[in-house]
């Protein structure tokens, strides 16, 4: 029997695809470069329908991948060849007010668990992008705007509903499965299918945000002073910075604070100068805020991203980053910069498996085009960022080729007991342990 006949002997009419329009959104992902195909898309409409693929993939000797944002640029959601369990169907967020927390299915979006998480006054420590499958980030740490005062996504978890390699589901929190518990908060989607997430929720705060653009030549100057309030900003402030095309497709400087709390953006913008525009504002829904930059990275780009952490935009880097934007190939490639600090910066190291939890500067380098030289152009970056660079890897941005001892430094040997014994034979491919 063909993977498609066993398959559709265990699920439901119309769950089983192999071509058609739910093959094809099942297996087109946010990167356009990913050329993989699956042999098989299952669209997973509950927890046994996982365990049912799971088994499958098992007992037929083939490559298994779990796709849900599908915003992973390396393209693992795409098993070549295998079978790709479509978690979408799982989009489920329930609040539950009173303790403020929430249920996550494993194919919710963050804009998902943001607009549920609103209706009821609270809000969820989630990324930059709206699009994002909130299980992948999550599991893989997760930079975001509200990291400095809540942590990472990691950092919010409570628990997690997990198919294994044998197909068996599990609980894991703080109690139960310890150190499977200790592997998923950061470790990545490396010990089975996450097909739901307890998640704690945070009172909503008065939100200002918005981005500020400059001109590049003004880069080095503006990072300068970004630099110095980065130094001391309180736990209510983020400041993601970057360069990129702006409105009119020029290359610019951009600033993106978001305050948590009191803010005060006219002191703010005192200190960096005269921008060229201004949105900055106090809005009334981070998930409609956050929709503007899901504009700015939308489908169908193809995508290479390298990624260098730094401990803070001194004049040396803020040059080095501005001579690598100027000479950047394709006109929609940038860099994009997280702001670590805070909350996320004060769980001590061996807690969770992020291995960065000092005060630092996470680069996204973002080659944004169809040729070889937008790779060349991020390879090349993030060469000339290596003498400053601390050490690791950020796991939700790695390429295919990282060993582990890069990406979680003393807790990669912890990690690889954990995956040896939850998934001795390498079912689940997430992130490269060794």
């Amino acid at each position: 029997m063909t993977a498609e006949d066993v398959l559709r002997a265990r699920m439901s009419a119309g769950q089983v695809h192999t071509s058609g329009p739910q093959y094809e959104s099942a297996a087109t992902v946010w990167n356009a470069a990913v050329v993989a195909r699956p042999a098989v898309v299952v669209e997973c409409r509950s927890t046994a329908d996982v365990q049912a693929s799971v088994r499958a993939c098992r007992e037929l000797g083939l490559p298994l991948s779990v796709r849900s944002g599908g915003h992973d640029w390396a393209g693992r959601a795409v098993a070549d060849g295998g079978i790709l369990l479509d978690l979408r169907p799982l989009n489920r967020v329930a609040v539950d007010a009173g303790r403020r927390a929430a249920v996550v299915g494993g194919g919710a979006r963050a804009n998902d668990v943001l607009a549920a998480a609103e209706a009821r006054g609270l809000t969820a420590a989630v990324g930059t992008i709206g699009t994002v499958g909130f299980a992948g980030l999550a599991l893989g740490g997760g930079y975001g705007p509200f990291l400095g005062k809540y942590g990472l996504a990691a950092d919010n978890l409570l628990g997690a509903e997990i198919v294994l390699a044998d197909g068996e589901v599990v609980l894991a929190n703080a109690s139960r499965l310890p150190d499977l518990w200790w592997a998923l908060r950061g470790g990545g989607g490396n010990f089975g299918v996450v097909t739901s997430l307890g998640v704690r929720l945070h009172a909503a705060p008065r939100i200002t945000t918005g981005p500020v653009w400059y001109p590049a030549s003004d880069t080095a100057r503006v990072f300068a002073a970004v630099a110095e309030i980065q130094t001391d900003a309180p736990d209510e402030l983020t400041v993601q910075t970057g360069v990129l095309a702006g409105a009119d497709g020029s290359l610019c400087a951009l600033v993106w604070p978001t305050w948590c709390g009191p803010a005060d953006p006219d002191g703010f913008l005192a200190r960096l100068g005269t921008p060229l525009a201004s949105q900055i504002e106090t809005v009334p829904s981070y998930a409609a805020e956050i929709a503007r930059r899901d504009a700015m990275f939308p489908d169908g780009r193809s995508v290479t991203i390298r990624t260098r952490s730094l401990p803070a935009l001194t004049a040396e880097i803020g040059s080095v980053l501005a001579s690598a934007a100027e000479a950047r190939t394709s006109p929609l490639s940038g860099l994009s910069i997280h702001h670590f600090h805070g909350a996320a910066s004060r769980v001590p190291v061996t807690d969770t498996p992020f291995p960065l939890r000092e005060d630092h500067l996470m680069v996204e380098v973002l080659g944004l085009g169809d040729g070889n030289d937008d790779r060349a152009w991020a390879d090349a970056t993030a060469a000339a960022l290596d003498r400053y660079a601390l050490p690791g890897a950020y796991a939700n941005l790695l390429g295919t080729d990282v060993p582990s001892a890069e990406v979680f430094g003393r807790n990669s040997g912890r990690l690889r007991d954990v995956k040896h014994r939850y998934d001795p034979d390498g079912v689940f491919r997430a992130i490269p342990l060794g």
